[in-house]
């Protein structure tokens, strides 16, 4: 595969600017792969990107990291991989020899970065990426289920952290794509009953189609926690994901979770952001509180099979592919207009293609 030295990529500049400009190809070194970029779905972390308010200190960087795509270059130490296999990438990388990466927690490592996020990622024609790092693409899989292997497999993480056990309450406060794939991965945990707190009606009628949620409950029209008191007996739920990210939703998950529950912390708020917590409730009731904010390792492995086997068919959330020049406007339509899902940029094509 011959490949150019100069590639076209989208790069935020500052925050609230993005150029469509003509930069060197990544450079590969022994250990690395550059991969031809098929498709990249757009990230709530992108839109902060974007504004400013995430990783402005790495400006000018070239976002995205929910990618797949084929190799069109291996470094000299590469094994298991050769150009032209289909391929996505764990982006989630660490120094592999301190103290948390010798437990297992790479995502707590001093030196922890993201590709996409704290380095160039695949916004752009072409990507590097560690070898280590790569997923193969099962034989049939688009390219646009591939990209969504990376947001499946945060979700999945958060459910291994919380570790919900079958017949358990589940209540998922937010149905954006990741709340609504929080839905589908309860059911596959065998929870029950699995209750969706949203108020996007588009968004509510997608979640009941992809038929995971037993009750779904509008926050504008009832008292949710009320609601989800109601529907557990009283006691309120086993287990909360809250996935908006804002003190009013964190603080609705402290309400609606029952003595000896848990806490999902999934959705993220703004930097400075706090919550009113009343630690008299929080030890006597026992609770426990997670944090997930990466699917990383055996998560990524894990959601490639879900998504092979079609025990979860994101389909119903994807509504557009972009070309590539037309990132910035889908962004801003992200920002502006709640009924559409999940977006992708895909650097070969000419024009918009409506998904659903």
């Amino acid at each position: 595969m011959t490949v150019p030295a100069k590639m076209k990529a989208a790069v935020v500049t500052k925050p609230g600017e993005m150029k469509i400009m003509q930069v060197d190809v990544p450079a590969v070194g022994p250990n690395d792969v550059l991969v031809k970029v098929k498709a990249t779905g757009i990230c709530g972390t992108d839109i902060s990107i974007y504004t400013g308010k995430y990783s402005a200190d790495k400006l000018p960087l070239i976002p995205g990291h929910e990618f797949s795509g084929v190799i069109a270059a291996a470094g000299e130490n590469v094994k298991g991989f050769a150009v032209g296999d289909a391929v996505t990438a764990d982006i989630n990388m660490s120094c592999d020899g301190c103290f948390y990466c010798s437990r297992g927690r790479k995502l707590m490592c001093p030196q922890f970065h993201q590709l996409g996020i704290h380095v160039h990622g695949s916004y752009a024609e072409y990507v590097k990426a560690p070898a280590a790092q790569l997923h193969r693409i099962p034989k049939g899989m688009s390219f646009e289920h591939a990209a969504f292997i990376e947001p499946l497999s945060c979700s999945i993480h958060a459910f291994k952290a919380t570790d919900i056990t079958i017949g358990s309450s589940v209540v998922i406060i937010g149905a954006g794509g990741l709340g609504i794939m929080h839905t589908q991965v309860a059911k596959l945990r065998g929870a029950a009953p699995i209750i969706l707190v949203s108020r996007n009606q588009k968004r509510n009628e997608i979640a009941v189609k992809m038929g995971a949620v037993d009750f779904l409950i509008d926050p504008t029209k009832v008292d949710a926690v009320a609601e989800v008191r109601k529907l557990t007996g009283g006691r309120g739920a086993d287990y909360v994901i809250e996935s908006v990210g804002t003190p009013e939703t964190y603080g609705q998950a402290f309400r609606m979770v029952r003595p000896g529950g848990s806490i999902a912390a999934f959705g993220i708020t703004e930097g400075d952001a706090t919550i009113p917590v009343n630690t008299f409730d929080l030890v006597l009731s026992e609770l426990t509180v997670t944090g997930s904010c990466a699917g990383v390792g055996t998560d990524w492995q894990d959601a490639i099979a879900l998504l092979q086997y079609g025990r979860i068919n994101p389909d119903p959330l994807f509504s557009l592919k972009v070309p590539l020049e037309e990132l910035e406007d889908a962004l801003k339509l992200l920002m502006t207009d709640k009924n559409i899902m999940k977006i992708f940029v895909c650097p070969e094509l000419t024009e918009r293609v409506v998904m659903a």
